[in-house]
Parts: C-alpha cells; sequence; structure tokens
C-alpha cells in the first residue's frame, strides 16, 4: 500500500484517487486526504463531501 508523501500516513483509495482528480492525474506520489485539506485550505469534511459527488458522477478514479 501506498503512503502519503508528506505525512507517511497509509493510504487507501479515496485518497489516490483525490490526489489524482484535484492536483495530477499522472500521480505517482500520493497525498493523504489531511494533507490534501491542507494544501487547499479547506476541510476534510469538504473533500469528503467531494469524493461522494464524484463517485456519483461515476468518476471511475474512486472505487
Amino acid at each position: 500500500m501506498s503512503t502519503c508523501k508528506k505525512c507517511g500516513r497509509e493510504l487507501n483509495g479515496n485518497d489516490i484517487g483525490l490526489t489524482k482528480k484535484l492536483i495530477n492525474r499522472g500521480s505517482t506520489e500520493f497525498l493523504c486526504i489531511n494533507c490534501i485539506a491542507e494544501k487547499f485550505d479547506c476541510s476534510k469534511e469538504l473533500l469528503e463531501e467531494k469524493i461522494k459527488q464524484f463517485k456519483a458522477a461515476g468518476c471511475t478514479l474512486f472505487k
């Protein structure tokens, strides 16, 4: 399993999908949801809601 390049936390599929969706689709290094929230100066809860929206829209980056 991959780890966050900033804090070292173990990542899940949503973390990887979110990095690809918001930062770079071709990423090979990923951030956890907490570090992404910090990078974009938003809450983890907002990003979790966006993940639900992306999944509902059929985005294939999220399983």
